[in-house]
């Protein structure tokens, strides 16, 4: 049985890592205008205070993960009281020794890895709707390894160096968010997969993309009646079935379109339209282009 979680992770097709190391030592405080890219922290040593915009502060201990999908403004701090130096992610330089907050000399009273990637999805913005804004993990040891991995990685430049680090951030998001608890989880995938009976749905869903479903006949795939689960996957994904079917429909058909070798009455055809010129209207209407419109302005330019 397909596996949504896993299909949603690979159609963002991350890439593009850059990892560092973060240090502070007595009173200092760092805040970050919103990035918009996803970033990730694991705590080495010591503690520090981490601020999200939106989100209740965090103190983060040793062996703590953070992982933000679409990383909004966020202050990070030592304990002690200090005023913020602010800055802007998208101007700082990218050196590979490690960054110092407050005093410079002497032991750090914290240390953690971080870094950012991209994700190559046309579809990115929607994919990551149906992730948390914020996930915070703790005790999981392989979340560090990976974290360490990918570090390690991204100061190579041997052979094929961006499969090995797209491999790696899969697996890093893949074990973040099964690892992340599921119980007051914000509406979307993860708090979805979480309802035994939601999730049963969402697998016939992506594993039948092409099927003319009805919310009747999802209803019966999670054993339930058509108000209850049209309620209820509303309420925990965010969305109402059908328009969370015709959303991934459209990522799959926009994925398929990227791709050269992809004719258009395949694409219709596998995203569960009866003709291309049916699949043409509906992805028009969705997406604002035509398909072959899209198609052109999104395959890889062959050199």
């Amino acid at each position: 049985m397909v596996d949504p979680l896993a299909e949603v992770i690979t159609l963002l097709r991350p890439r593009a890592v850059y990892s560092k190391v973060i240090s502070g030592a007595g009173a200092w405080a760092v805040r970050y205008s919103a990035f918009g890219q996803p970033s990730f922290c694991t705590m080495l040593e010591g503690e520090c205070v981490l601020a999200v915009q939106g989100q209740e502060p965090l103190t983060l201990t040793a062996g703590d993960f953070v992982l933000m999908p679409a990383t909004p403004g966020f202050t990070l701090s030592g304990l002690a009281p200090a005023a913020p130096v602010l800055l802007d992610p998208k101007l700082q330089p990218q050196p590979e020794d490690e960054i110092r907050h407050g005093t410079r000399k002497g032991p750090p009273d914290m240390r953690m890895l971080g870094g950012y990637f991209a994700f190559d999805s046309p579809d990115a913005a929607l994919m990551v709707s149906l992730l948390p804004a914020l996930l915070h993990v703790r005790g999981i040891a392989r979340l560090a390894l990976l974290v360490q991995l990918v570090r390690e990685e991204s100061l190579e430049q041997r052979p094929g160096r961006e499969l090995v680090l797209g491999r790696l951030i899969e697996v890093l998001l893949v074990e973040a968010l099964r690892g992340a608890p599921s119980e007051g989880a914000p509406p979307g995938l993860l708090r979805a997969l979480a309802d035994t009976r939601l999730a049963a749905a969402m697998r016939h869903m992506h594993g039948e993309p092409a099927r003319a479903w009805t919310v009747v006949e999802l209803a019966k795939t999670a054993a339930l009646s058509r108000s209850a689960f049209f309620e209820r996957f509303s309420r925990a994904v965010g969305v109402p079935p059908m328009e969370y079917l015709l959303a991934w429909r459209m990522a799959m058909a926009k994925d398929l379109l990227s791709r050269s070798d992809c004719a258009l009455a395949e694409v219709a055809e596998r995203v569960g339209y009866s003709s291309a010129s049916t699949f043409s209207t509906a992805f028009s209407r969705h997406v604002g282009l035509a398909p072959g419109h899209y198609a052109r302005r999104n395959q890889p330019i062959l050199s």
